[in-house]
């Protein structure tokens, strides 16, 4: 028996609840969020599924305390803990509570975004199989014990959620919370028993009957099987019936329907990328995931909601990858008179191993890096490439399958393959290297040059991004149609809506012409713009000076290690290919219809997902050594891990010493940017580990004094926040001295020559650190506190940072309390009187009255004064005598 819930509590303040018709998952996911929340009551927002009403029936496991429903006023929630759900559509009356402002809602989740998410204040949404395993993982970091009952429950939700296991969505992630709940005594017999379930004679009745009426028809190459069934009542588990059928059938995709009562039930499996179920039975009211998804659909006839479902897929299901949509393109070639260097210099320079040879626009045949570099090996530089390129070459149009890519690239043994118009005009190229990323990435479901869902990453952005930021997005992508152009946000604000952090920095890439994009957007938007036509970018400037960065799609090559690059066009895809790291090569289409695509050819979210940063190339911190400040940075603020290949690649850069043939003025910016970091002491730290300290200068360590150091200035400038002074200055400066502090003046005027500052930042360093470290010692050897007025013009001349430097590198408790007192109660004590009180009290113009407001002034740095009325007082008393003569 179901044994019955406790009374609810006179002040319900936390409430754990799941969706509706709540499964194993769920259930399993609200004691896990107990465990969390130990004062939480667990309610089922409505019905659960029928196996896991049997479940409660059967159970002899008492320690689950769920109350009901009707037991919990909405109003006297404080804070409601949703699990294995963000949709207000699927928490029943609980809706109320979390429309309400003043209830703190906290989530933890694995599915997909939706329009109709709710959002908390703290959000745990993972990718992984299970919710259940997204809480256990929580459970094990925070060293919370588990009961074996507890376990055997939490089991359950992750076996159920990923089909034992062998369900497309199951992550490693996954298997690690079950070995962990099995180590804490979870029983798989009683899981086995529970979730292996024998079909009954209705059941077994929907099957032969789905079986006798399914129809299969393809869309894009992707084979789709409809099986339909009707029942007069109700069979519950129509979700078994459909698993069933999909197993003994071996189906790829299946979505099947049954007329039961008067609603309609809708069950979609797919173990395609190309398929995303959730997404086409979300136009029918219902959710679930990419692979798994149901819907229910009331007061419609069978075959209409069969018709609308066969209407969806027509357009929701993505085709299957074509060469057009993975080519490389434009095409870089070669001419047929060309020598062999000519070609190994451009093979060098795109960072390619093959080329088609054009003439007159038509393909003559293909050169590789092996021919050529044999044939320089062997004396014939000199030498024309139509000597020894190969003439009988194989294409493909840009229809092309998948299958017909492969067939012509190994079968063929063909290092690159072209894509020929029907005119015979070569349009782009495919290599062996993208056909390989295709295919691993499909077997890894990362979906190679796949977009994410429209509906989720538009979820995202309307989640993360203003509203008028939006809405520029937005008239970017029309300003580019209507030129016949692809726009594309690109760069750190994307990646930064995948890790949800705020980034407003706006760069948008153009496949086309951005200057000229530039110009309509700027006419028809009514803003301005400013054009660089050596980089072919452009500046977009609104009326609040807001600005958007324009840029053509281009690739880039380095002439030397270290040099700017220089800039050619090209498409989104090997503008991408040009960047630093893979977490940095996403794009969102802007274009109408498209808006909201992400594309990801480099498996930036995989990265992001398992928390690395990895090279693109591994030439990179040759051509530009500054990407190694730039990879730190990244890691220590997205609390990421650099690639071990991209480690060993940075040590061979520091022992190469590329860092020598990096411009001053570079090497300074990367430098500030890691300071101005929120916390740039772990990046700093990373640094010396690295040992590219010493690219700052030979003399920069990060011992334990520097150490120290640091952390006292992270300290002073905590204390100056606290005092609320709203006062703008540097903190990176502040950072600054603190690292070069070891330095001697020679030293860091040698340092600050190679920055190639400006001549008034590069002296008011080097003045401003002596002039501090002067005044230490002034401080020192004055051995007692200074008064007011003294310490005043001591320190007056000095700014903020230098004080703060001071404060930190001080061991003398007199000296800081000095610049303590000076920050808080006398740089900016002032008179209150002015030269127009003096001149109102009947004092001529003259220099007398800059000397009556510096006897104020000192009077009141002293305290003899603290009023207007002393000031007048002060005034009459020692310079009346001005009055009368005056009078």
């Amino acid at each position: 028996m179901t044994r019955a819930a406790p009374p609810a509590p006179a002040r319900t303040k936390e409430v754990i609840t799941t969706h509706l018709n709540a499964d194993f998952d769920a259930m399993a996911s609200m004691v896990a969020a107990k465990k969390l929340y130990p004062e939480a009551l667990m309610v089922f927002p409505g019905s659960q599924e029928r196996s896991l009403r049997d479940f409660f029936i059967r159970s002899s496991f008492y320690f689950m305390d769920f109350a009901r429903v009707r037991q919990v006023p909405t109003e006297e929630i404080k804070r409601l803990i949703l699990v294995d759900t963000r949709q207000v559509s699927r928490i029943g009356k609980f809706a109320e509570a979390a429309a309400s402002p003043e209830v703190d809602i906290h989530i933890y989740d694995h599915h997909p975004d939706s329009p109709d998410d709710v959002h908390g204040s703290l959000e745990v949404v993972e990718n992984l199989g299970s919710t259940t395993a997204v809480l256990t993982r929580i459970i094990k970091e925070r060293g919370i014990p588990l009961t074996p009952q507890e376990a055997t429950v939490m089991a359950l939700g992750i076996f159920e959620d990923t089909g034992s296991f062998t369900f497309s969505s199951t992550t490693p992630e996954d298997f690690e919370a079950a070995a962990y709940l099995l180590r804490q005594g979870a029983d798989l017999n009683v899981v086995s028993e529970i979730l292996t379930k024998d079909l009954d004679a209705m059941q077994v009745a929907l099957l032969n009957d789905l079986l006798e009426h399914s129809s299969s028809f393809h869309v894009d190459g992707v084979e789709v099987v409809i099986a339909c069934t009707t029942s007069p009542e109700y069979v519950p588990d129509f979700a078994v019936v459909a698993h069933k059928l999909m197993d003994m059938e071996n189906l790829q995709v299946l979505f099947a329907l049954a007329q039961m009562e008067d609603r309609v039930y809708v069950v979609g499996r797919s173990r395609l990328p190309e398929v995303d179920v959730s997404e086409i039975l979300g136009e029918l009211g219902g959710g679930g995931h990419p692979y798994a998804a149901s819907a229910a659909i009331k007061d419609v006839p069978l075959a209409q909601v069969e018709e609308r479902l066969r209407q969806l897929l027509q357009t929701r299901v993505h085709p299957l990858r074509r060469a057009k949509d993975i080519m490389s393109f434009p095409v870089k070639s070669i001419s047929p008179e060309v020598t062999l260097e000519g070609a190994e210099l451009l093979m060098n320079r795109y960072s390619i191993n093959a080329m088609p040879v054009i003439s007159a626009e038509r393909l003559v045949g293909l050169i590789s890096r092996q021919t050529v570099e044999k044939g320089i090996y062997h004396g014939l530089k000199d030498h024309q490439v139509k000597e020894y390129m190969t003439t009988e070459v194989v294409f493909v149009g840009p229809e092309a399958t998948l299958a017909e890519i492969r067939e012509r690239l190994v079968i063929n043994k063909q290092r690159l393959l072209p894509v020929l118009e029907d005119e015979g005009q070569v349009v782009g190229v495919v290599s062996r290297t993208d056909l390989l990323h295709l295919l691993i990435s499909q077997a890894e479901e990362a979906q190679w040059s796949q977009p994410l869902r429209k509906k989720n990453i538009v979820g995202l952005v309307r989640e993360r991004l203003p509203k008028h930021i939006q809405e520029i997005l937005r008239q970017a992508g029309q300003a580019a149609a209507e030129l016949g152009y692809n726009a594309y946000l690109v760069g750190g604000v994307v990646r930064d809506l995948i890790l949800r952090h705020e980034n407003l920095d706006i760069d948008i890439v153009i496949e086309g012409d951005g200057i000229i994009f530039a110009r309509r957007f700027a006419s028809r938007f009514g803003v301005r713009h400013r054009e660089f036509q050596k980089f072919k970018t452009a500046v977009i400037i609104f009326p609040d000076d807001f600005k958007i960065d324009v840029a053509t799609a281009r690739t880039e090559y380095y002439e030397t290690p270290g040099a700017l690059p220089v800039v050619e066009y090209s498409s989104i895809k090997m503008d991408l290919y040009r960047r630093d790291f893979t977490i940095n090569t996403l794009a969102l289409k802007l274009n109408p219809g498209e808006f909201g695509t992400l594309l990801d050819f480099f498996g930036a979210q995989r990265d992001l997902k398992e928390r690395i940063i990895s090279l693109l190339h591994n030439l990179s911190f040759v051509e530009d050594p500054t990407r190694v400040f730039r990879a730190i940075r990244f890691e220590q603020r997205f609390k990421l891990r650099i690639s071990k290949l991209t480690a060993n690649l940075i040590n061979n850069a520091v022992r190469n010493n590329f860092f020598d043939r990096l411009s001053g003025a570079r090497l300074f910016q990367e430098l500030k940017l890691i300071l101005q970091e929120e916390n740039p002491l772990p990046a700093v730290a990373r640094l010396a580990e690295f040992d590219l300290l010493k690219a700052v200068h030979s003399r920069l360590v990060y011992d334990e004094g520097t150490r120290v150091m640091m952390e006292r200035v992270q300290g002073v400038l905590a204390w100056f926040d606290l005092l609320y002074l709203d006062e703008k200055f540097d903190k990176w400066l502040v950072y600054f001295l603190g690292l070069v502090e070891p330095l001697d003046t020679p030293e860091l005027k040698e340092m600050l020559s190679r920055f190639k500052l400006s001549p008034k930042l590069e002296a008011n360093i080097a003045g401003g650190k002596a002039a501090a470290d002067e005044m230490l010692l002034r401080l020192f050897h004055l051995g007692r506190e200074p008064n007011r007025h003294q310490l005043y013009h001591l320190l007056a001349p000095l700014g903020t940072p230098y004080l703060l430097y001071m404060m930190a590198k001080s061991k003398q408790e007199i000296s800081r309390r000095s610049i303590s007192l000076f920050f808080t109660h006398l740089k900016h004590l002032q008179p209150e009187f002015k030269g127009r009180d003096l001149l109102a009290m009947g004092f001529a113009p003259g220099p007398h009255i800059k000397d009556m407001l510096e006897a104020l002034h000192e009077a009141r740095l002293n305290e003899e004064i603290k009023s207007k009325t002393e000031e007048r007082e002060l005034i009459r008393r020692q310079f009346g005598q001005a009055i009368r003569s005056a009078g």
